[in-house]
């Protein structure tokens, strides 16, 4: 018995070594220096590359172009509306195939930061929750709320649990190295005081408990709990310090320029300032950098949130929307990130000495002790270049600017100079042509005031819709005697609607009087100009339009959207009339949505206007049907839908998105600044469309008979669509 038991307990002590060892070679741990895998700390270089805003075809060029710019991990957001769109129901295919997203990270070599969240911001619809979270029973968001916190927590344990069912999280071998719960929480734990307090603690415990072998990190949150990171997002992070001295230096959001919205300029952010803050990072600690976005992508569909944001989300990344490099950005940050990976030993292996060249220049000094030695050579005068001399040795050191020598004598890499090439990108004709266009219009006559939904008031659209359409018709119906003096006097009383936002088509006894809009600054707006109405019933119908529900702010969940506000008539015989209080009837979506004529399958249910009439209508609400065959090579494809107003696009079936031709507006050829930093975002593109080119994946397309459905709110001219090539030449 004796020698069984010590067998048993030697066999016991080799098996727990082994697995100790196993779990250091492929552990993932932390020290205050950096993030520790296989026991090696790491300088790690990482990219956000959102996998619903593009194609799985799409996916392994972009995380290979990705490895070749320098990065080592990338980095996703979650979208829980994507993958539960109604409880219980989920959906992992196509563009939300999360593990195949991740397997093709790990079949090019790279690791994952995956951001579970579930919030995301992200400028997507309602921030990634699904709007059904709104309904249930009890609930508030993002606080020490029973409802929401059990929501959350079933949600982030499926998502955990498939990694692990996959074998994805590195301490299983997998990918997987870092993981995010929450995101960006720290303004709402100050507003929601010791709720926001409590909360942030059970998310922190409860996401440890879920046992991944990864590090959590929380962003811009700086009362992470232990173990918990906690990390900055921002055009600038030098000046970022961990909550605890033992935790490292992470950067989870250095962003590469700005989204856009409908009606605002397009905005990007000079490669040279994003070079220098991130080498200001790395040179005071930092080891960790995440740009984001690296590929910014298309937000399809009716995925982008804001409201008001386009269904661009380039981003003005190192890799644009359609997947082509933008340069000099992408080369120039590559060559950083050589020169950085150079330095890598000495710079988690000390602390810098650092020596004063001048009033504004400096230089920071690692050395491992073993003769390695790296240098960072700053000038932080933001117009004026610098000579300094470091060990002897002269140095030109342009404006706002780092310079990386590795040996601590040969410079390799400069933030400021910039030997990459230029992109000089064409929208060129494809050579494919529409045809068989034929011409649908909405039927503003069949709606009847004897819908489903009637109420006394006014009621919140997304209460209503449910985010199942865009679109919700306000109908009611006045009654004016004959006896009305305006009636003989010829003059139209005003018709005066107070809304929420996001925009309204008004139509009074099926003619088309106006629209209204509001913006990302004042979602709400009013609606005011004069009406025809006759004796007797006139019938009112105002379509909200909803343009993306937001994405952030405390308690979005309760930001009121449509007409709530009040709807008047001015200038009858009593006066002023409200009509807000009185039997309104809705109607959810358009019929041509309820008809499916996006269908390029489904039998269709109406009778299309062809030929030379199709393209004759300017009138608001038409859809437009035509054909085309796929353009010829591989380059990417758009839609030019400048001659169009608003509306929405699909081809195949499959939502491009929303589309409008909202002229751009603001400060345009201006930077801004931050305080004592210089260029953040600069501005372009005023006096035209924000948008003015939609991107088509060529994975949706095929040889001959592609089907192009155009919904036009406002009557654009579909004889000005056309399909375009995106052509990049670099010089």
């Amino acid at each position: 018995m004796g020698t069984v038991l010590v067998s048993k307990i030697l066999t016991f002590l080799l098996t727990t070594i082994l697995v100790s060892s196993a779990v250091i070679q492929c552990g993932v741990t932390y020290d205050k220096k950096s993030i520790v895998i296989n026991g090696r700390r790491r300088i790690l270089l990482s990219g956000s590359i959102h996998y619903p805003r593009s194609t799985p075809e799409m996916w392994e060029d972009l995380i290979t172009k990705a490895k070749d710019g320098g990065l080592d991990v990338i980095d996703t957001y979650v979208f829980w509306n994507g993958h539960e769109p109604s409880p219980g129901n989920y959906n992992f295919e196509g563009r939300y195939d999360l593990v195949r997203f991740i397997k093709t990270v790990q079949r090019v070599g790279l690791y994952v930061h995956l951001r579970i969240g579930p919030y995301v911001c992200a400028e997507w619809n309602f921030g990634g929750f699904p709007v059904w979270l709104k309904y249930v029973p009890g609930i508030s968001f993002r606080t020490d709320n029973g409802p929401f916190k059990a929501a959350m927590q079933g949600f982030t344990q499926k998502i955990v649990q498939m990694m692990k069912n996959e074998g994805l999280f590195a301490s299983q071998g997998g990918p997987i190295i870092l993981s995010q719960i929450e995101n960006e929480y720290g303004p709402e734990r100050k507003a929601l005081g010791s709720a926001g307090q409590s909360y942030v603690n059970w998310a922190a415990k409860m996401a440890v408990g879920l046992q991944t072998g990864v590090p959590w990190v929380m962003c811009k949150e700086d009362d992470a709990p232990d173990p918990i990171i906690n990390a900055c997002n921002g055009f600038y992070c030098d000046y970022f310090t961990p909550n605890k001295p033992y935790k490292p230096l992470l950067w989870t959001e250095a962003w590469s320029g700005w989204f856009t919205e409908f009606g605002g300029p397009k905005v990007k952010r000079p490669v040279e300032d994003l070079a220098f803050a991130v080498a200001r990072f790395i040179q005071k600690g930092g080891s960790y950098v995440n740009y984001y976005m690296y590929h910014g992508g298309t937000n399809f569909g009716r995925t982008a949130g804001g409201p008001f944001i386009t269904t661009s989300y380039d981003y003005d990344a190192p890799i644009d929307e359609y997947g082509l490099l933008q340069e000099p950005k992408y080369s120039h940050l590559k060559e950083l990130h050589h020169a950085i990976k150079l330095s890598e030993h000495a710079l988690v292996s000390s602390d810098p000495t650092i020596t004063k060249l001048g009033n504004y220049e400096q230089a920071r000094v690692f050395s491992d002790g073993k003769g390695s030695c790296v240098a960072f050579l700053s000038n932080y005068h933001i117009n004026s270049p610098a000579k300094v001399t470091f060990k002897n040795r002269h140095y030109d050191l342009p404006a706002w600017s780092i310079s990386i020598l590795p040996d601590c004598s040969n410079v390799v890499f400069n933030t400021a100079t910039v030997r990459a090439k230029n992109s000089h990108v064409e929208m060129v004709p494809s050579g494919s042509v529409l045809y068989s266009v034929a011409r649908y219009d909405e039927d503003i006559a069949s709606l009847s005031d004897h819908t489903a939904i009637t109420a006394s008031g006014l009621l919140d659209q997304i209460n209503v819709t449910r985010d199942s359409s865009d679109y919700l018709w306000y109908i009611t119906s006045v009654d004016i005697k004959p006896s009305e003096s305006f009636l003989r006097g010829g003059k139209w009383p005003t018709l005066t609607i107070d809304s929420a936002g996001h925009a309204v088509h008004v139509f009074v006894n099926g003619h088309f009087y106006g629209s209204a809009f509001g913006n990302r600054e004042n979602r709400r707006f009013v609606y005011s100009a004069p009406v025809n109405l006759r004796a007797g019933a006139n019938r009112i119908a105002l379509l909200s339009v909803a343009v993306g529900l937001p994405n952030v702010g405390l308690h979005f969940e309760r930001w009121e959207t449509g007409i709530v506000g009040s709807v008047m008539l001015n200038g009858l015989d009593e006066g002023k009339r409200d009509l807000s209080w009185q039997k309104w009837s809705y109607q959810v979506g358009l019929k041509g949505e309820a008809l499916n004529l996006v269908s390029p399958t489904a039998t269709s249910p109406v009778e299309w206007i062809r030929g030379s009439l199709a393209k004759q209508s300017r009138q608001p609400l038409t859809w437009y049907k035509a054909y085309f065959d796929g353009p010829k090579g591989n380059e990417p494809v758009a839609l030019d839908l400048r001659s169009m107003g608003k509306g929405q696009a699909w081809i195949n079936g499959q939502n491009v998105g929303r589309y409008w031709m909202d002229y751009a507006k603001g400060d345009c050829g201006a930077c801004s600044y931050e305080g004592t930093y210089r260029q953040s975002k600069c501005h372009s593109g005023c006096g035209e469309p924000t948008q003015r080119w939609y991107h088509v994946p060529r994975s949706w397309l095929k040889p001959r008979g592609n089907m192009l459905v155009l919904l036009e709110e406002l009557g654009g001219d579909i004889s000005g669509v056309s399909l375009v090539r995106r052509s990049v030449s670099y010089n």
